[in-house]
């Protein structure tokens, strides 16, 4: 390599170092800025409802977006390195019960709740990944997670941990499972498979890292700038009920004794948005009040599986039906769940 080659690489390498740099110290400091602006900038009183609504929308939408655009950028170049053919060689047929294994157990270690996970479920269809082995990964991703995992093992023993660890992956194969025996490629929004063709193109040629990294920044263009807005209206949807709806209300309403508890739950957490850290103090409130472990934890899986704001930006590639599906199937498995916990428990 010449020297100017070798100094223009290390340059590049700095200059990508120091934009992670920046993203980490951003993403790291999010919670105090969202705070100094809601109560020293703006004035609002801490324990209103209008706070804790603005200060939930000031810390989530930077959040989002920082995540969106990192793991975007990061399919992107990732996607260059496969075609649509050979991921489908890899993961259809035979081996898509595999493909959903896979696909669920790497969402259990990603940190990302469900509306952060989107854009690695249209990575994840552009380049040829079966329906349901997608959704496995889309629905395990916020379901469950190493933070739900140690709370549920402080409060409750490795044994309640390990049966909700369970029950999560089993509804994120049951439900990737369902949606990919039912050949629903034709309610994904046209404008993803043509993304998919688009890369086929450019994967089928050696590509050196300069191409790969221009990847990622076509990505985040095409992709961010299309469904920011969405994240942004469903986040302040989410900001409203989650500084206006009292835990007391919800907390009267989950006891054991009420067979609709659980649906309930589940319905009233539909439209609220958090990931596993975010209720992590509702769910102790709950419990704290008396709420049956089996409805609270099919309240903390709704409202981490599925939300508002998902729905909104999965609009964007899903036709209307195949969302209503994937809510219903992946409900009917949280209720499922919910029972199950407080009959036994």
């Amino acid at each position: 390599m010449s020297a100017p080659g070798k100094t223009e690489r290390i340059l590049r390498v700095a200059v990508w170092g120091a934009a992670l740099a920046v993203w980490w110290a951003l993403y790291n400091n999010l919670a105090a800025v969202a705070t100094w602006v809601t109560y020293s900038l703006v004035g609002l009183r801490k324990g209103s409802h209008l706070g804790a609504a603005v200060e939930f929308f000031v810390y989530e939408v930077p959040k989002v977006m920082l995540l969106l655009t990192l793991v975007v950028f990061a399919v992107g170049i990732v996607r260059s390195f496969f075609t649509p053919e050979r991921t489908r060689r890899m993961l259809a047929g035979r081996r898509e019960f595999t493909g959903n294994v896979l696909a669920a157990l790497l969402g259990v270690v990603t940190p990302f709740c469900s509306c952060s996970a989107v854009p690695l479920f249209i990575g994840f269809v552009t380049t040829g990944v079966p329906l349901g082995v997608t959704f496995s990964f889309l629905i395990s991703a916020p379901m469950v997670n190493e933070v739900a995992l140690v709370l549920l093992f402080g409060l409750f023993g490795w044994k309640v941990a390990a049966i909700y660890l369970g029950a999560g992956l089993t509804v994120a194969l049951a439900a990737g499972w369902i949606i990919g025996r039912l050949k629903l490629e034709r309610y994904v929004e046209g404008w993803v498979y043509e993304q998919a063709a688009g890369a086929a193109g450019e994967a089928d040629a050696p590509m050196d890292w300069a191409a790969r990294l221009a990847a990622g920044r076509t990505a985040v263009r095409e992709i961010v700038g299309r469904v920011w807005p969405y994240v942004v209206a469903g986040i302040a949807v989410g900001a409203g009920i989650h500084g206006y709806v009292p835990e007391n209300f919800m907390a009267e309403i989950m006891g054991r004794d009420a067979w609709w508890s659980v649906p309930l739950a589940v319905l009233i957490g539909v439209p609220m948005y958090s990931n596993a850290a975010g209720i992590i103090p509702v769910v102790q409130a709950l419990l704290g009040k008396g709420a049956a472990l089996g409805t609270v934890l099919a309240f903390m899986m709704s409202v981490i599986g599925l939300s508002l704001p998902e729905a909104i930006i999965l609009r964007q590639v899903l036709k209307l039906p195949l969302i209503l599906l994937f809510f219903g199937v992946v409900a009917a498995g949280i209720m499922a769940v919910g029972f199950l916990f407080n009959a036994l428990m």
